[in-house]
Formats: structure tokens, C-alpha cells, sequence
């Protein structure tokens, strides 16, 4: 879809109307769901709700919604600051067609030709198009690798997406009901022991013969906080997303998924409360009752929790050994990110870039063992304005700057994040032949305490839990809890994972497990 009207943000007019006054408590024909956090799951789930004919109020700690994807204007320049990469639109484009209202009055976005260029040490440049025969052509051209394996590798992918990987995404994989139906019980049956039981790396290098083309499809395992060295060969699955699915760019940036959903939210009489930090879930007799927040109890039949699992078992739920229990599992990486206003243009530079480290296992080594950041990292650098003039003053670009970090440990930030600066300074320095510290006259950074900070992810981790063993997938915590009805999760740090796709994934399982419930449920109200 490519159509559509251009809009900027509306945040700081729509956001404060909405802002929470006073809360009431009136009950009616319809059923109450109440939704902590506005992140892009919780958003998707006010939407399904709503559809489904129950009073949806969401309450939410920050002064506007999107949870991580959030945005930062800074002298002129234009910054998204979380989330950057945009894939299965569809996802969204469900959410309207359910509501029987235009996406292209809401959200316009364009398919791009390239994913990612990637740049290594040796001097090799790669564009990733999104077209697998050209990707495959592009491979072998550049690094020599075998342009048959690269297309038998991505159609691999795609089979195993269609038969084992979306069946999982799309159930829970945590009722029975659901875990022993027939889709389910095929794609258990077309499972292949080297995805399950072989690491993403391994997998990789007995595929390909070329250590840059191996390093590439490696990196995968980084769009949900892992480990391509420990994690299974089954995210492999997000190369066929990427490649042969595509990327987008939204029009006006990531915020603007965000806007979008708010705004149909609205549409359908969602209310939202910001600048409302929920204190508590109420529960009693094994059932959900609503929450307090502002010292009010706030009474619904369901309530939904797009917060970190930990935090929730922790702070809401007062249960300090369920949520020992979650941290038993690695958490996942976080990141450290800067955001650089850069008085240049680089042609080179596409919208999404990535210059590789010369030894990644060393890299993730430092992240996942020795809880450091990397003296070599593998640096990621978005540049909106190369599709958006306005994302930054002219002739100039804004840089969303971001090497992958351990989560929060008690660690030395301050010093940690000067050390990442240096060593990002010195590798794009020799990498692009700059002298890229005079080029800087806007920066702000993001490391794991603020991320835990602004967006409530424990210890920084920014996608809960790591997906560093080959049951990863069934340990995520399910989209309910067995032992309160009426409490249901949504978001990254619970299945099917992080990341856009899988969090509006994870709304739509939790409101498929709602209305199975919502008989029962209203019963025992």
C-alpha cells in the first residue's frame, strides 16, 4: 500500500484531552475490560476489545501511547526512537479492516527495494533487496557465495514460516484446546530436527559457504535479543519476513503506526488515561476484579496487562516468587543508542545500515557472558531523512546510532555508554573515511536504566526474556493466567515474542482466548 495522506503527529493535541480526570465506575449491559499500557499490543488489544462490544478504558504511565515507539524532535531534526524496522503490514492493516474503517485516511506506508546494506571490515558492501533472486544475485556477485543456496535457504524459510512458524505465532501455544488441533499437531509433525535442535549459527554455516553471507543471516537472531550461537535454527523463519515478505517504510516514521491505532482506538470510543501509573491488579477468589490507580479502585470484568511480565507479577500482582520464577530464564540484550543530528549527507548510506564487526562471536560473548559491551560491535544505523527531507535540516541526516548491549546487571552505564561512543566513532570513522566527531551538533542517547526507565522493560531487556535455548518458544509466558480468570498478557515479554509483528500478534491471541472466555467469565460476575 503506498497511498494515503501524509500526517504528522498529533500527540500534543490529542494526548492531553484524553489525559485521566477522574475515573468512574459505572457499570452496564456491555462488560468492562480495563488495558495497562499503551504500547503498540496494548493499543491493538483496545481495538479488538472494542469490537468485541466491552467498555475499553486504557491506563497508561507516560504522557502518550506507542510504549517504545515513541519519537524525539531536536533542532530540526526528526528521531524515532524506538523500534525502527517495519514488516507484515498486514498486521495492521487487520485491525481497520475489523473495524470497517480506511486505513489510508489513518496510515500510508511504501514497500522499499533494499532492506538493509551492510557494510564489513573487508571492504564488501551487500544491499539486501527484497527480492530473493536478486538478494541471491547480490551474494554472489559481492562475496561469492552460491546464488542457488541463497534461494533454496530463503524458500526453506518460507516453507517453514507457512508450515511450523505461523501456526505458533498465531495460537497459544499453552491450552490444550488449542496446543492439540489439527494445524498445530502438522506443523509439530513438519518440524525438522536442525531447526529445534541446531543453533541459528550452526545452521547457517553448514548452508553457506562464505563467512560474510553466514555472519548476515546470523544476525537474525538479534530481532528478539539473542544469541545466533545459542539460539535455534528456527529464526531462521525471520529472514523469510524480512526477504521475501519485505520491509516498509510508514509514512512520517514509526510513530505513526502508533498515531494510527490511537486514533482508531478513539473512533470506536476507546478512553484513554495518561500520566496514570496503575499501582495494583485487584483479585479475588481466583478472579480478576480491576485495578487501583490514583488510589481509586477501578472495577472490570477483564483486565489486560501490556507491561513487563516481571513487573506485573512483582508490582500489580504482589508475587515475588512468580516473578523470581520469570527471572530464571536470560533476559534478553538491550541496547545503547544514540541519536545523531549529522551536519553531512552520506549517499552511501541507505535507510537501514548495518556495519558488521569483524568477530561476532566475540561480540556476543561480551553481551551474553561477560555482561559488556562489545570493544568491536556490530553498529545499526537508520536514517529516516533519506525518505523523509523533513526528518532533518537540509543537506544534513539524522542518525539513530544503536550497537546492542547486555540488559542491566548493575553495570557502569555512564561509562559503559562513553566507552560504545568511542568505539562506534572510531569503527565509522575507518569504515566511511570521516571524521565523524565534528559532524555531530545534536545528540542524545538511550542506554538499558533509561529504557527501563521510559519504557518499564526490567533491567533493560528489550524483548523480556532471550530466546538463547531451543525451547524458548514454548517457555515465553502465555497470553493468560491460569490462576486468575479475567487476567490476560499482551506484549514482547510474553508469547510469541518482541518486536511489532509478534506484539499485535499477541493481541490478537489474547482477545481470540477473551471471547472464548467471555461467557464464562461474565458468569462469574
Amino acid at each position: 500500500m503506498t497511498g494515503g495522506k501524509n500526517k504528522k503527529s498529533t500527540q500534543a493535541h490529542c494526548y492531553k484531552i484524553c489525559t485521566f480526570s477522574k475515573i468512574t465506575n459505572t457499570m452496564s449491559s456491555h462488560a468492562n475490560a480495563v488495558i495497562i499500557g499503551a504500547g503498540i499490543a496494548g493499543l491493538a488489544t483496545a481495538i479488538r476489545l472494542s469490537l468485541q462490544d466491552f467498555h475499553v478504558t486504557v491506563f497508561e504511565k507516560n504522557n502518550h501511547p506507542g510504549g517504545k515507539i515513541a519519537e524525539l524532535n531536536v533542532d530540526g531534526y526528526h528521531f524515532d526512537k524506538g523500534p525502527s524496522l517495519f514488516t507484515q503490514p498486514i498486521n495492521v492493516e487487520e485491525l481497520f479492516t475489523l473495524a470497517n474503517e480506511p486505513i489510508e485516511e489513518y496510515f500510508s506506508y511504501q514497500k522499499l527495494p533494499v532492506t538493509c546494506k551492510y557494510f564489513y571490515e573487508d571492504g564488501s558492501i551487500i544491499k539486501a533487496y527484497t527480492n530473493a533472486s536478486a538478494f541471491a544475485q547480490e551474494l554472489q556477485k559481492v562475496v561469492g557465495e552460491d546464488a542457488g543456496k541463497v534461494e533454496s535457504y530463503l524458500n526453506q524459510s518460507r516453507n517453514i514460516y507457512h508450515k511450523i512458524g505461523n501456526v505458533f505465532l498465531d495460537h497459544s501455544l499453552h491450552k490444550s484446546s488449542t496446543l492439540f488441533n489439527s494445524p498445530v499437531l502438522k506443523a509439530f509433525a513438519a518440524t525438522r530436527f536442525k531447526y529445534v535442535f541446531s543453533s541459528l549459527h550452526k545452521l547457517n554455516s553448514k548452508h553457506f559457504s562464505k563467512p560474510n553471507t553466514v555472519q548476515l543471516f546470523d544476525r537474525f537472531a538479534t530481532y528478539n535479543g539473542s544469541n545466533p550461537y545459542n539460539a535455534p535454527g528456527m529464526l531462521s523463519i525471520i529472514s523469510h519476513l524480512e526477504i521475501n515478505e519485505g520491509v516498509y517504510y510508514p509514512s512520517g516514521g514509526m510513530i505513526n503506526i502508533a498515531d494510527a491505532l490511537y486514533k482508531l482506538a478513539l473512533k470506536l470510543g476507546v478512553r484513554f488515561n495518561f500520566d496514570c501509573t496503575v499501582q495494583r491488579i485487584i483479585r479475588s477468589e481466583g478472579k480478576v476484579k480491576g485495578i487501583v490507580v490514583n488510589n481509586e479502585n477501578v472495577y472490570a470484568n477483564i483486565v489486560v496487562t501490556n507491561t513487563d511480565v516481571y513487573h506485573t507479577y512483582k508490582s500489580l500482582l504482589n508475587d515475588p516468587i512468580r516473578a523470581s520464577k520469570i527471572l530464571k530464564r536470560e533476559r534478553s540484550s538491550s541496547a545503547v543508542i544514540f541519536y545523531w543530528g549529522i551536519n553531512k549527507s552520506f549517499p552511501e548510506l541507505d535507510l537501514h545500515n548495518v556495519f558488521f564487526s569483524q568477530n561476532y562471536k566475540e561480540e556476543f560473548d561480551s553481551i551474553f557472558t561477560r555482561k559488556i559491551c562489545s570493544n568491536d560491535p556490530t553498529v545499526y544505523i537508520n536514517v529516516t531523512s533519506k525518505l523523509d527531507a523533513s526528518h532533518a535540516p537540509a543537506g544534513k541526516e539524522n542518525w539513530f546510532v544503536m550497537v546492542n548491549a547486555p540488559a542491566n546487571y548493575g553495570q557502569n552505564w555512564n561509562q559503559l555508554k562513553q566507552y560504545s561512543r568511542q568505539t562506534i566513532i572510531n569503527k565509522l570513522n575507518k569504515m566511511l573515511q570521516v571524521n565523524l566527531e565534528d559532524l555531530i551538533e545534536v545528540e542524545e542517547s538511550l542506554d538499558p536504566l533509561k529504557i527501563e526507565a521510559e519504557t518499564g522493560s526490567f533491567m533493560g531487556s528489550l524483548y523480556g526474556a532471550s530466546s538463547n535455548s531451543r525451547m524458548a518458544a514454548f517457555r515465553r509466558h502465555p497470553n493468560f493466567s491460569s490462576a486468575i480468570n479475567g487476567l490476560y498478557f499482551v506484549g514482547g515479554t510474553v508469547h510469541p515474542g518482541g518486536g511489532i509483528p509478534l506484539c499485535l500478534k499477541s493481541a490478537k491471541i489474547a482477545c481470540e482466548l477473551i471471547k472464548q472466555d467471555s461467557k464464562k467469565l461474565l458468569q462469574h460476575h
